[in-house]
């Protein structure tokens, strides 16, 4: 039986973002690589500072923490540029990259948590789990989806779109704002993600 493999013709934001800036991460990109630093140093790199952040945050300095995770944010697009740029991509490459991608996630609710369990903010604290919940769904069910070689890859709240609420709402002290939008809409991309791959899976049994 032939495997259908439906995939969204529509770029998705984040490569519409790395189209929008390829001329600022060139020339990054190419400094970066004429002084040896190699791609997995970035993505570590881009890792530690989110643990960073994180301890910030677990203290309630969401200014500096916020600050933290809008600087390092953009290194995720920078190290899968430096590898294709020195031809070093590889699938391993591709794997350590989404990885560290959701533990540096995982680490920034983490340092929220932590903070509002200090606090006893119940709400918090369940806005926290209920986010990371909807995070952790949308990157396992595009896994899972991938695995039995059908495609996820959309839905209205990927992890740009998450960094891109989460980073302000820290800036700005507006945490539970950006907590109640990530528990929200991130678990319904992972809704929206799995109907796609029902589709598909009805494709597949009528073929």
């Amino acid at each position: 039986m032939a495997i259908i493999f439906i995939k969204d013709s529509t770029l998705t934001f984040a490569e519409r973002l790395r189209i929008i800036f390829k001329g600022v991460l060139e020339p990054i990109v190419i400094f970066l690589n004429r002084i040896g630093i190699r791609p997995n140093t970035i993505t570590l790199l881009g890792l530690l500072g989110n643990i960073i952040a994180a301890l910030f945050l677990a203290q309630g300095s969401f200014l500096i923490g916020g600050l933290l995770v809008l600087i390092v944010g953009p290194i995720d697009a920078l190290d899968g540029a430096l590898a294709r740029l020195r031809g070093e991509s590889t699938a391993f490459g591709a794997f350590v990259d989404s990885v560290t991608d959701r533990y540096s996630e995982l680490f920034i609710l983490l340092g929220i948590l932590v903070y509002s369990l200090g606090q006893q903010n119940v709400r918090m604290s369940l806005l926290v789990y209920i986010a990371a919940a909807g995070s952790v769904w949308v990157s396992y069910v595009k896994a899972r989806a991938e695995g039995l070689g059908m495609s996820a890859n959309t839905g209205i709240l990927t992890r740009v779109e998450r960094y891109i609420v989460i980073a302000p709402s820290l800036i700005l002290n507006q945490v539970e704002v950006g907590l109640w939008i990530i528990a929200i809409f991130a678990n319904f991309t992972a809704l929206q993600r799995i109907l796609f791959v029902r589709n598909q899976a009805n494709l597949i049994k009528k073929s």
